[in-house]
């Protein structure tokens, strides 16, 4: 087990955009599926999106899909989560993690071992 890094949150409004990075400097984030899930104040933790190692595919949550999407650098050992559009729902501590398998699983936290630390993306006027 290693140690992911999420970066980018911040507070913007209704409307706007924001990008966040997942990264790891102890194992290539290549071989595996990286996803992304959310904790809003009050409410369990709830997947939001993922990308596959395997052939590359995304999966996103219904609440999320077409505002949101995915990409990898694997050059620079990163995930990217493009969130557009955002709305004040979206507000909440924004994690990634893997479970060292190459295709996108359930969104069972038990099933997802490496998390990084959170970032804070809050979405208001």
């Amino acid at each position: 087990q290693g140690q992911l890094v999420e970066s980018g949150g911040g507070l913007v409004q209704p409307g706007g955009s924001l990008r966040l990075s997942c990264s790891a400097f102890d194992y290539s984030l290549a071989y595996y599926a990286i996803g992304w899930f959310r904790q809003a104040p009050g409410k369990k933790r709830e997947g939001v999106s993922c990308i596959s190692s395997a052939d590359g595919s995304t999966r996103f949550a219904d609440s999320v899909k077409g505002r949101f999407t995915l990409s990898r650098d694997t050059a620079k050992n990163t995930v990217y989560l493009q969130m557009n559009s955002l709305k004040p729902g979206d507000t909440a501590v924004y994690y990634c993690a893997t479970g060292h398998i190459n295709y996108c699983g359930r969104y069972d936290e038990t099933e997802w071992n490496d998390w990084g630390q959170g970032t804070q993306v809050t979405v208001s006027s």
